[in-house]
C-alpha cells in the first residue's frame, strides 16, 4: 500500500527505544501526533526519552525475547494508550568475528533478539493491530541482501527476520494488517561508532564501495522510516537508494565470495580477527543483563 494515512492520535509501539534509532523513531512518530509506547531493557533511559516527546507516552521495561513478559507488555500498553496502530520491531543486537571461535551463547543471543524477539513482538501485539487494521514494521538491514563474512549471526538473523515479516504479511493481509520490512544501512548509532575500533568490522566496511560506506544521521533515517509507516509500505529503504541495490541481490553472494577469497587471507595475516564483544552502550547493557563480562570474546548489542 502506498497511500498515506493519518497517524495523528494513533498509538505506536517501538522496541529498542532507549537510544539510537529507536529513540529517534519515537520522536518522529510523536511529531506526527502519535502517542508512543517505548519498550526496552533500560527503564531509566526509556523514561528520559519519554520526557522529551511532545505527546503522551508510556514506558515498559521488557526483554523482547520473553514471550510472557511481552504479552504483559502488550496488555499494559493497551490499558494506558489503547490498541496500537503501528508496531516497530527495532530491538536488535550484533557481534562480529570468525564463526569457529564465536561464543555459542552470544551467537545464539543475536538470533534470539533479532529474530525470535521480533516474532514475540508481533505475536503479542497482533490482536491490537487487528483491532486498528494497523501496520507492523520489521527493522532489517542490508545484511539481509547478502551475507558478509565475520557477521554470521547478524546476517542469519536479519535474513530470517526479513523472511518472517514476508510470511506474516501474507498471513495478515486479509485481516487488514499491513506488514513492512525496513532495510537500513550504516546509521550513526553507538553500535556503528564502535565499528572502527574492531579490525573485523573496520575492514568489512572499508572494502565496500565509497557510497556504501556513508553513515547517515539517526534523525534522517528515522524520518525515512516514519514516512514508510505513514504509507504502510511493504518495503522501506533507508537511504532510499537501497531500492536500486535491492535489484542486485542475486549477484551479491558471488561478489562476496570472490572478494573474500581474494582479501580474507591477506587481512587475516595482517590483523587478529578476534570476537568484537557487543557493540555500543546498549550491547554492554545487554551483557550486564545476561550476567556476562562486557569485555573479552563476547558478542555486542546494537543500539540502533
Amino acid at each position: 500500500m502506498t497511500r498515506s494515512w493519518d497517524l495523528n492520535g494513533r498509538t505506536a509501539v517501538v522496541t529498542g527505544a532507549a537510544r539510537g534509532l529507536g529513540a529517534g523513531l519515537a520522536h518522529r512518530l510523536a511529531d506526527r501526533g502519535m502517542t508512543v509506547a517505548l519498550l526496552g531493557r533500560e527503564a531509566a533511559t526509556l523514561e528520559a526519552v519519554a520526557r522529551t516527546l511532545p505527546t503522551r507516552s508510556h514506558v515498559v521495561e521488557v526483554d523482547v525475547t520473553d514471550d510472557d513478559a511481552m504479552r504483559r507488555a502488550s496488555d499494559d500498553v493497551t490499558r494506558h494508550l489503547g490498541h496500537p496502530s503501528v508496531v516497530v520491531a527495532n530491538a536488535g543486537v550484533a557481534e562480529g568475528g570468525p564463526f569457529e571461535t564465536s561464543d555459542p551463547a552470544t551467537w545464539r543471543r543475536v538470533v534470539e533478539v533479532n529474530l525470535v524477539g521480533s516474532a514475540a513482538t508481533a505475536r503479542s501485539f497482533l490482536p491490537g493491530l487487528r483491532a486498528t487494521r494497523g501496520y507492523f514494521l520489521q527493522i532489517a538491514s542490508t545484511a539481509a541482501f547478502g551475507a558478509a563474512p565475520m557477521m554470521s549471526a547478524y546476517c542469519a538473523s536479519k535474513a530470517g527476520a526479513e523472511a518472517f515479516a514476508r510470511s506474516l504479511r501474507a498471513e495478515t493481509a486479509h485481516l487488514g494488517v499491513a506488514v513492512g520490512v525496513a532495510y537500513l544501512h550504516w546509521t550513526d548509532t553507538d553500535m556503528v561508532r564502535d565499528v572502527d575500533r574492531h579490525a573485523v568490522l573496520r575492514e568489512l566496511r572499508g572494502h565496500m564501495p565509497a557510497p556504501a560506506r556513508r553513515v547517515y544521521p539517526v534523525d534522517r533515517v528515522a524520518g525515512w522510516i516514519a514516512r514508510g509507516a505513514e504509507r504502510r509500505s511493504s518495503s522501506v529503504y533507508a537511504p532510499p537508494w537501497l531500492r536500486i541495490a535491492q535489484a542486485g541481490r542475486p549477484f551479491y553472494p558471488y561478489a562476496v565470495d570472490l572478494l573474500s577469497r581474494r582479501e580474507l587471507p591477506r587481512l587475516m595475516r595482517e590483523h587478529a580477527f578476534d570476537q568484537t564483544g557487543l557493540l555500543g552502550h546498549g550491547g554492554r547493557m545487554e551483557e550486564a543483563a545476561l550476567g556476562r563480562s562486557a569485555t573479552g570474546t563476547r558478542g555486542e548489542e546494537s543500539d540502533r
